[in-house]
């Protein structure tokens, strides 16, 4: 064995616009007689590890999406010796094995074991604990898009009693939530079968440990097969990958957050209702659905312009003939204490005035001749090219014309759709490389471009952009994501919680999706029991598909408890009002209550913003002792108090719910008390979703308010006892970044169970004086 000590990476800063070096030396780089070993740290509970042939490879520093002016190697004591090396720090403990001595091959291994030195890695938890034992690496040559490169891998030995979270968006499950035993392309992919997947490889497991799989091309994960767990990519140079430790999730995810980036708090809106439709034709209709929330005091925070307002695609203009006036449209939506989102698209038709000016640039994706891509022909799709987002000229010119011609006229945030990309890369070519290597990169960079130049144009007010992809550290940017342009029908709404809750497992916490389904509503329902609602007076938008109410009732109560409700469609109405007046009255009830939730919902994104912990809560994040949540993905905690179980079959009345071990449980509507550890049936009648909330809490309800542009008070304080507990009550501005200052204040509300006795302290001194008038605990 052979130790080399690595000096500072100075020589390669220069490579900053692709892929920048790391700030800080690794902890030492090892030679395995064959194959080079990088360890590097960014705090005591968190490894780099990177493997290659070629030990350039290994110095480069990590990928994109990666924080690496965080490495830092102060918590870790290394150790050589005839077994290895040992790193060891205060929160975990990883040995790399000594390479093996020299031998003569068996006959069989002449022709099929690998050629690569064998590298053996171990790690640790702070308790000493063996949690992850990685076994072989893979180095595979091959030609991807007429470049010579490799397949890159490695696997893990897979306990028999471990489970897999998060890797992103993957809509393939209509209720388990393990990904053990599953294989996931993880790649982005508008037209999955199942609904679009997002690539996040961040994968957390329950044995308290979460890898983090640093190579953006297209990756295969494979899930404890065959007592095994794997990623193999198809495009790379190495093997480079992070492990995070944590006694509990939240640890976890504080790490990755140090790793990729924290999730800021947003605009205080982003709680609110957002209305959307695909399209409004007009900005007369815009204006007369957002009077209409008025004049019917429904609570209402954002007019969403989508698609099509412009006179062709890539012209990045607004039609005069169907927005005549977009700065006066803008005024009225704020004077009615609202604001604007707008649709800006990456894609630049032909024919358009913008698309010899970037093809001539060089700021568009090229084919392999160096031409620009035009459409996708396997969709007959030939709306233009597709923006460069990995050249930051390109970048800048699309921000550029974005606020000059877009946003300058009133409108408050955008959306940037076909953010996978959805004209998909592969076998084409961005400025730094092609399209297979980097297929999963876009939407961090164009989203982020966009972010950072937001901040730059108004420093002081917070961005808010909706994006349907994402990839490592895409949380950072501020955005709202969303499951993309799903279906309106039973099952796509079964596919969203375990979606969801896989989604936000991998560190996006701000995840929605289109309340009611984006796609057409079907021409008849597929539903085999009579309607829960009446259909007779929503027909001029439902057709002859009587149970679309009552699914658009049950996706928006959904919705109340999901980080973001923006009702979302490409049906002739999509507002409240539309689907019938037996719909509308439990859907304006709902609207009332996400509003009265508010303070609950903003203060758990300022733990979010904290603690990088997602607040819409998978069971195994907050119940790892029981073992019977491990895969269940048909239900959640909303924050630290709610169990939610959405209804998604049609015509269900009542609901088999679990409630967790460990605690007593709150029926949310009845207050009738249940232990946990047990299945019940619960009464759904339709407007009613099954809601529980943990003995041990604190709800703060707000005042009734028709935006988040009126201040909020605290209505009231609910209690639910059965043990000593706190809440921290956390308020701001809701629009600046002034919170980042520390200018917000946090009240923390203190339960003494054994007393029947709220408290609060700090922060508000006018709730603290009128506590005891707003405080019901319940059962007395």
């Amino acid at each position: 064995m052979r130790l080399t000590l690595h000096r500072t990476l100075i020589a390669l800063t220069s490579a900053l616009a692709i892929v920048p070096a790391a700030f800080a030396a690794p902890l030492t780089t090892l030679d395995r007689n064959g194959a080079w070993v990088s360890v590097e740290a960014y705090g005591p509970n968190i490894v780099h590890v990177t493997i290659a042939v070629d030990k350039d490879e290994v110095l480069k520093g990590p990928g994109y999406g990666i924080l690496k002016k965080n490495a830092d190697n102060g918590a870790f004591r290394h150790a050589a010796g005839q077994d290895g090396d040992t790193f060891t720090s205060n929160g975990m403990t990883v040995h790399v094995n000594a390479a093996p001595p020299a031998r003569t091959p068996s006959q069989p291994e002449k022709y099929f074991a690998p050629s690569l030195a064998p590298v053996g890695l171990q790690v640790k938890n702070a308790k000493g604990e063996q949690i992850l034992e990685m076994q072989g690496w893979e180095m595979s040559p091959q030609t991807v898009n007429g470049e010579k490169t490799y397949q890159v891998g490695a696997s893990f030995a897979a306990a028999r009693d471990e489970h897999y979270y998060g890797m992103g968006q993957n809509q393939e499950s209509t209720g388990p939530l393990d990904l053990r035993g599953r294989t996931l392309e993880c790649k982005h992919w508008y037209d999955a079968p199942t609904g679009e997947s997002v690539c996040v490889p961040f994968m957390v497991s329950s044995k308290g440990y979460g890898i983090v799989w640093d190579n953006p091309s297209v990756t295969r994960f494979n899930a404890g097969i065959h007592g095994r767990t794997s990623f193999q990519s198809n495009v790379g140079e190495r093997v480079s990958f992070f492990v995070i430790t944590g006694k509990t999730s939240d640890e976890i995810y504080s790490g990755y957050a140090r790793l990729t980036g924290k999730t800021p708090i947003p605009p205080k809106a982003a709680f609110g209702l957002i209305q959307s439709k695909a399209r409004y034709d007009s900005q007369q209709e815009v204006l007369r659905v957002a009077n209409t929330y008025r004049q019917k005091k429904y609570p209402l925070d954002v007019m969403v312009v989508d698609w099509f307002y412009w006179t062709r695609m890539g012209q990045m203009d607004i039609n005069p003939a169907e927005f005549p006036d977009p700065d006066g449209m803008n005024k009225q939506l704020h004077d009615m204490g609202m604001q604007s989102i707008v649709s800006i698209w990456p894609r630049y038709e032909t024919a358009g005035r913008y698309f010899n000016e970037l093809d001539a640039k060089g700021y568009l994706l090229k084919d392999k001749d160096g031409k620009t891509v035009d459409g996708l022909p396997f969709r007959s799709d030939r709306t233009g090219g597709l923006i460069d987002a990995t050249n930051p000229k390109a970048r800048q010119w699309f921000w550029e014309k974005s606020r000059d011609n877009i946003l300058s006229h009133g409108f408050d945030y955008p959306w940037l759709d076909e953010t996978e990309p959805d004209l998909v890369p592969d076998g084409y070519f961005y400025s730094i490389g092609s399209g297979d290597r980097y297929h999963n990169l876009f939407p961090l960079l164009h989203v982020e471009g966009f972010a950072d130049n937001m901040r730059t144009w108004k420093p002081n007010k917070r961005v808010l952009i909706l994006s349907r992809a994402a990839y490592l550290g895409s949380q950072r940017t501020g955005a709202l994501f969303w499951s993309s342009d799903v279906n309106a029908t039973w099952e796509a709404l079964q596919r969203q919680i375990p979606t969801g809750l896989n989604m936000t497992a991998s560190g996006i916490a701000l995840w929605g999706n289109d309340i009611g389904g984006w796609q057409g509503i079907p021409g008849k329902s597929d539903g085999t029991k009579p309607p829960l609602l009446d259909p007779s007076d929503a027909r001029d938008v439902v057709g002859q598909n009587d149970d679309y109410p009552e699914l658009l009732t049950r996706w928006f109560q959904y919705g109340t408890f999901l980080p973001t409700l923006r009702l979302h469609g490409q049906h002739k109405h999509t507002d409240i009002w539309s689907f019938g007046k037996q719909a509308e009255t439990i859907l304006a009830r709902y609207d009332t209550l996400r509003y009265q939730l508010i303070p609950y919902i903003y203060s758990q994104a300022k733990f979010t913003h904290d603690t990088g912990a997602p607040f819409m809560r998978a069971l195994w994040m907050d119940f790892p002792n029981d073992p019977n949540v491990a895969n269940i993905g048909t239900q959640y905690m909303f924050g630290p108090a709610f169990l939610v179980a959405p209804v998604t079959e049609q015509g269900q009345t009542e609901k088999n719910v679990y409630l967790p071990a460990g605690t007593d449980w709150y029926n949310f509507w009845t207050d009738e008390k249940l232990a946990g550890g047990q299945w019940v049936k619960v009464a759904a009648p339709i407007s009613q979703i099954p809601v529980f909330v943990k003995a041990g809490s604190i709800v703060p309800f707000g005042t009734d308010i028709q935006s988040t542009a009126t201040k909020q008070g605290i209505a009231s304080v609910k209690v639910y006892p059965g043990r000593d507990a706190s809440f921290d009550l956390y308020d701001d501005d809701g629009v600046s970044y002034d919170y980042e200052k520390g200018k917000g204040t946090t009240t923390r509300l203190q339960w003494n169970d054994g007393a029947g006795k709220l408290e609060a302290r700090g922060g508000d001194a006018n709730l603290a004086k009128n506590l005891s008038s707003i405080v019901k605990v319940v059962g007395k």
